[in-house]
């Protein structure tokens, strides 16, 4: 089975965009510090080079157990940000009507 130079192409191209995506989130945890984006860069940066491995092999396969199981992590990661989100919002979420209202007053 010969691989053909559009399919490595394509894969490349994918692998950059899991990278660009890893940084655009890195740079969102930079900012915020919340571990969901940095969740989301790890398992974007997880898949490019994933894809790029991917590449640079043989007979590219995506169903071989190796890139299967670190694309099945990657996306596991992402639903681990995603509940952890939710569960820590519901923590902090308070009883409607008991919003904090505070006024500025001005003096003169």
């Amino acid at each position: 089975m010969r691989v053909m130079p559009v399919e490595l192409l394509l894969l490349g191209a994918i692998a950059l965009s899991c990278v660009v995506a890893g940084v655009f989130f890195l740079r969102f945890w930079k900012t915020t510090r919340d571990r969901f984006f940095l969740f989301f860069a790890v398992s974007f940066f997880a898949e490019g080079l994933n894809r790029f491995a991917l590449g640079l092999t043989a007979h590219p396969n995506e169903a071989h157990p190796f890139f299967y199981i670190v694309r099945f992590l990657s996306f596991c990661l992402i639903l681990i940000a995603i509940i952890g989100k939710n569960v820590a919002k519901g923590r902090r979420a308070e009883p409607a009507g008991n919003e904090d209202r505070t006024e500025t007053h001005v003096e003169r």
